[in-house]
């Protein structure tokens, strides 16, 4: 059975590399969209999750913290009491910044003394925290013109204090490029599979696979691998050049990576055999891959967070194995995330990849015959 699949993929594999045009799709788009997501992407923020520390007994803490109240471009979700109580809110997501006002701010002002202000910031997507910097500063420098000019004070008497989580640089790059990893893959790995079976019958070759030993398993299994070797390829080099040439750090273990990278690619070559299997020809199947393609990145959280999505739109992304690989990208590089910590995106990532091959497997077999 393998000596038959092998020769098969080495059937593929020629068929792939002979055609100019698969060359080109294979090679040249990706490596333009690296570099032009890399250099040239950025986000916008409308809305801050934010939480409060205030330590400061007296009114002035109170009024610095109104301003982020009535702010538009912020949202209060919690106020803490003690300072262990900062990291969960950061690590989950829930609060992109915290706010803590010492329990001197008061006390400094009276005295003529400048007082700090520290913002403790999520810095994974360093464009959202650096946004978020900039409408902190503004208030920030509201409250000390105010304050000034109420005293007779000539200097600003607070001082912002800036810490960055996981990003401390803020470097843009290190937020997109992980991302880039899922994207390109999914492209280059969905139209090689999505185009296998079709291509086959648009030449009139299909007919002659059919007349040969292989069970419909072995064909499938055939059109499977070249893909998934060809993605594995491609995440390689992607990730590559993330780490060489953008100087994207990556924090956690390769076995972790490669895990997600695996069961990712598994999902996408399901849909592209179903994809293939339905199609007739190879501009149906190019335009079945567009028809994924589209919808899995924008409902992925690869250009905007799935937090601000309407609700039902988020319960949709629940079946988007993308959205899953974007987490453990961006968890593998920035966070370093153990291995059991991703579980969660694992698991449903090898669901869906199971009820893709499945149901690629019925479309076959029922287009075969």
């Amino acid at each position: 059975m393998w000596q038959r699949v092998a020769a098969l993929i080495v059937k593929e594999f020629l068929a792939l590399l002979k055609d100019p045009k698969s060359r080109f799709v294979i090679v040249i788009p990706p490596m333009i969209q690296l570099l032009v997501f890399g250099y040239a992407a950025t986000y916008d923020l409308n809305d801050i999750p934010y939480a409060v520390y205030n330590e400061d007994p007296g009114a002035e803490g109170r009024e610095l913290l109104a301003g982020f109240r009535l702010s538009p471009h912020f949202r209060e979700i919690a106020h803490l009491s003690h300072d262990a109580d900062i990291a969960p809110l950061i690590d989950k997501r829930e609060a992109l910044l915290v706010v803590h006002v010492g329990p001197r701010f008061s006390r400094d002002l009276a005295t003529a003394q400048s007082a700090s202000v520290q913002v403790i910031v999520d810095g994974r997507n360093s464009n959202t925290a650096l946004l978020a910097l900039g409408y902190v500063r503004s208030i920030v420098h509201r409250f000390n013109d105010q304050w000034a000019a109420r005293h007779g004070q000539p200097k600003p008497p607070a001082q912002l204090e800036m810490r960055a989580w996981f990003n401390p640089n803020l470097e843009s790059r290190w937020f997109i490029v992980p991302g880039i990893v899922a994207l390109l893959t999914l492209v280059v790995t969905m139209l090689v599979t999505a185009l296998s079976v079709a291509r086959e019958r648009e030449q009139g070759t299909f007919d002659q696979l059919l007349v040969t030993p292989f069970r419909p398993a072995e064909i499938l299994l055939g059109k499977a691998l070249p893909g998934f070797i060809i993605g594995i390829g491609e995440a390689t080099v992607i990730v590559l050049l993330a780490i060489f040439w953008f100087k994207v750090p990556l924090w956690g273990s390769l076995l972790t990576l490669y895990t997600g990278i695996t069961l990712f690619l598994v999902s996408a070559i399901g849909v592209g055999l179903m994809i293939s299997s339905l199609a007739v020809t190879q501009q149906q199947g190019l335009l079945g891959a567009f028809f994924f393609l589209v919808p899995a990145i924008i409902l992925s959280g690869f250009a905007t967070p799935i937090a601000n999505m309407p609700s039902f739109i988020q319960k949709i992304t629940l079946v988007n194995p993308m959205r899953y690989f974007m987490e453990i990208l961006r968890g593998v590089f920035l966070e370093g995330m153990p291995f059991l910590m991703l579980v969660d995106q694992f698991w449903p990532m090898a669901v869906i990849g199971g009820v893709n091959l499945t149901l690629a497997g019925w479309l076959f077999r029922r287009r075969l015959y």
